[in-house]
Parts: structure tokens; C-alpha cells; sequence
């Protein structure tokens, strides 16, 4: 623990990762990650974890948002069975929650699907056709 807080004494005083590794006999990277620590936490000592280890990686929740923005019609359910086909075991309430960590207010699916390209084209179709009526055709 003393090398540690001496590493940190080390960068104050205006050396480098390199330098300084090499005069301890650390590694670079182990060198530059207690730094990292040190300016995030003021501490160089290794603190409990705050609660349970998450169950999902951070790359399966990146995939799981991605689902949910491309298909907002998609269930916890279906999130459930595609982590499952990932290798990876939770329940609905685990998704629910991941969902919810992410910045989603709800996390039921979208009841009414969203519009399709001809309904979207039909409706520029029609807008482009009346854009030069006047109001009082409008009534």
C-alpha cells in the first residue's frame, strides 16, 4: 500500500508513467490505472463494491438498447430469450431494471406499430399535393 501512495507522491512531483514504472519495477499500465484511481477517488486503496456484481455486460445492455431503439414493439421477453441465445441467464424484472438504469421511463413495449415507408411516403404524397390550397377549401 505505501508503493502506491508513493506512486502517486512520484506523478506529483512532475514524472513520468514510464520513469517512474521502471523505478518501482511496475507496469506501465498498472502504473497509470492506480494515477487514474487516485485522480477519480482521492484513495489508492481498494474499496467494497457498492451492491451486487451487474449480471449483464455492459456490451449485452449496448445490444439490448440497440434492440429496444430499432424495435420499440419488443418485449422484456424477447430481450430475456435473446440474452439466453447469448449465453447469458436473467429474468424480465433484471431487463426491466437494466432498461430503466439506461434512461427509459417504461418499460412495457409499444402497443401501436410504428408507421411503414408507404404509409410515410402517402402521407408527403398527400401533404406535397395540398401544400398550395387555400383555406377555404379546408372547410
Amino acid at each position: 500500500m505505501a508503493q502506491r501512495i508513493g506512486k502517486h507522491y512520484l506523478h506529483k512531483a512532475g514524472m513520468g508513467y514510464k520513469t517512474f514504472a521502471k523505478q518501482l519495477g511496475e507496469k506501465v499500465i498498472t502504473v497509470g490505472a492506480i494515477i487514474r484511481k487516485w485522480k477519480k477517488h482521492k484513495r489508492t486503496v481498494n474499496l467494497p463494491r457498492p451492491g451486487a456484481p451487474c449480471k449483464i455486460s455492459p456490451r449485452g445492455v449496448a445490444m439490448i438498447m440497440r434492440t429496444v431503439r430499432n424495435q420499440p414493439r419488443t418485449t422484456r421477453e424477447d430481450l430475456v430469450n435473446d440474452r439466453k441465445a447469448a449465453g447469458t441467464i436473467v429474468t424480465k424484472k433484471t431487463i426491466g431494471n437494466t432498461l430503466r438504469r439506461e434512461g427509459l421511463k417504461s418499460c412495457s413495449a409499444r402497443k401501436v406499430p410504428l408507421l411503414k415507408n408507404a404509409h410515410i411516403h402517402a402521407r408527403l404524397k398527400f401533404a406535397n399535393e395540398h401544400l398550395n390550397d387555400s383555406e377555404d377549401n379546408w372547410l
